[in-house]
């Protein structure tokens, strides 16, 4: 923490020698006094690279050069073995400051009560998590965004689309909270509404096509959760659906296209966005227990054109009217 508000105090230096204002990063910096951040995802999807994307073009944006603020992108690859020789790697190099993509990653750097400050994209539960004890006063030296997943408004899209679903097969791994909480939110939606689910339990992307194929005959649709190891296998599944004329109901933009019929999300992009200005306000000065974590609530109905004509769907006017249409 003495390290980063040591190189916040140069910058903020330099900005009065310069003759700038303090809102303005400066235009030149010494490279040893620039910001040190970890940036890390356990593993790779469209979504997770949206949200990289949109949090460092927000920094760069805000001013934040590559001179000045020095990001060191790291990728496990789905290993959860290398995502904490990662973060032990970062702890050692005294990092200023680490950003979490995904509930997986966030837990791990969390639970090293490192001491540095940990900014996350994207943790639909953060308290249930327990990366954080309290959405508005964090703790834990982490704040960040969560994307809770809209869930009766899913099924309520469904309706619209494709009614009379009775059955929905639900696909997701037990070891990602957030989504074992987004199922539990599906099941007791379901249950209000007095309609069934099957269940597919996976442990590896390697398990999630045989999931699909399992569940195909006995149920009507498919709800994927916000699941990284799910929504990675998305085209397989999207496919198996596309043969037996099922609609997929993703979590994401990204697994709408991927192959996915519909769902209603937040915007990646922003959501990193959203980060990187809850990061700048650390940087300049903010303690990060004075940051509240939010909630992303800004929603959009997402809709594959060329999925809808392969399973059958036409969609209707009044959705098309304000949908995002994927061809």
């Amino acid at each position: 923490m003495k390290k980063t508000l040591a190189k916040i105090l140069t910058l903020m230096l330099l900005l009065a020698a310069a003759g700038c204002s303090a809102e303005t990063t400066p235009k030149n910096s010494d490279s040893a006094n620039a910001i040190q951040v970890g940036l890390v995802q356990l593993a790779d999807n469209g979504a997770f690279t949206d949200m990289r994307e949109g949090f460092i073009d927000k920094l760069r944006e805000l001013g934040y050069t590559e001179e000045q603020l020095v990001i060191d992108y790291k990728n496990a690859n789905g290993d959860t073995a290398t995502l904490n020789s990662i973060f032990q790697t970062m702890v050692d190099a005294q990092k200023d400051l680490i950003v979490t993509i995904g509930t997986p990653a966030t837990q791990a750097i969390v639970n090293m009560d490192s001491g540095i400050p940990v900014f996350f994209i994207s943790v639909s539960n953060p308290v249930g998590a327990k990366v954080i004890t309290d959405m508005s006063t964090p703790d834990k030296h982490a704040t960040g965004t969560s994307n809770a997943i809209p869930v009766s408004e899913m099924f309520k899209l469904s309706d619209q689309l494709t009614p009379n679903r009775q059955t929905y097969g639900l696909i997701y791994n037990t070891g990602e909270v957030n989504a074992v909480t987004t199922i539990e939110q599906a099941k007791n939606y379901l249950d209000s509404v007095g309609l069934n689910y099957k269940e597919a339990i996976v442990t590896s992307s390697s398990e999630v096509q045989q999931a699909a194929e399992s569940l195909v005959g006995s149920v009507d649709a498919f709800f994927i959760p916000n699941d990284s190891m799910v929504q990675s296998a998305m085209p397989q599944v999207a496919e198996i659906a596309k043969q037996a004329k099922l609609p997929v109901y993703g979590s994401s933009a990204v697994m709408v296209q991927s192959g996915a019929f519909a769902t209603v999300s937040i915007d990646d992009i922003t959501i990193g966005g959203i980060t990187a200005e809850m990061a700048v306000k650390f940087l300049k000065g903010t303690p990060i227990e004075q940051i509240p974590a939010i909630t992303v609530s800004d929603f959009t109905t997402v809709i594959n054109q060329s999925t809808a004509d392969a399973i059958g769907v036409t969609i209707p006017q009044d959705i098309l009217s304000h949908a995002a249409i994927i061809e």
